[in-house]
């Protein structure tokens, strides 16, 4: 399955290429066999290994084999590595950072909106200078904007968290919740996945 060039940023030659570079980049200590990836990724499994192939050629990524498994992972050695990381964590980051800063107790479901998201999924228009945040469940106030704050430091942009608890967002009553469902989104729920 061809992907088109990622709206995100456009210089990548598909999505998936760009999704599985974030995902390594932002992961450098750690290595994933190709399935593993394809699954976090939802990405093809022929996709991922026609263009892991093309990566590891390049020496961006390194590949090992243990078993039947090929393992991979960031050549955080290569030239390119750190500026590669930097503009991916800017473009690609939010999907991975606001997963891992938002994942704590009480929180249902985390949802990135607006205008990163819409980017996200192919809509054509400016590159986004922030990102917005639904949060829901019973999660406390604090450690909510604690997470944005961590994340707006890694991210190196604006983190705008919104909270709504799960009654909220089951009863379409608020208008940001309407918008939000006829919107496109990204679901970061690291263990629990709410449906919009």
């Amino acid at each position: 399955m061809r992907s088109e060039a990622p709206a995100l940023l456009p210089i990548f030659r598909s999505q998936h290429q760009a999704a599985m570079l974030a995902w390594l980049l932002l992961h450098p200590d750690d290595e994933y066999t190709l399935t593993e990836l394809a699954k976090r990724l939802e990405v093809p499994l022929t996709t991922l290994q026609r263009e892991t192939q093309r990566l590891v050629e390049a020496g961006i990524l390194q590949d090992r084999t243990l078993g039947r498994a090929r393992l991979v992972r960031a050549n955080v050695a290569h030239p390119v590595a750190a500026p590669l990381t930097q503009v991916l964590q800017v473009t690609f980051g939010p999907q991975t950072v606001i997963g891992e800063e938002f994942d704590f107790v009480g929180a249902d479901g985390v949802v990135i909106y607006g205008s990163w998201a819409e980017r996200y999924h192919g809509a054509p228009g400016l590159p986004p200078n922030d990102v917005d945040v639904l949060v829901v469940g019973a999660v406390d106030r604090a450690e909510v904007y604690d997470a944005a704050d961590r994340a707006q430091k890694r991210l190196g942009m604006q983190v705008n968290p919104v909270i709504r608890t799960p009654q909220q967002w089951a009863e379409d009553a608020d208008s940001l919740v309407v918008q939000i469902k006829a919107s496109p989104t990204l679901d970061v729920t690291r263990e629990r996945k709410v449906t919009a």
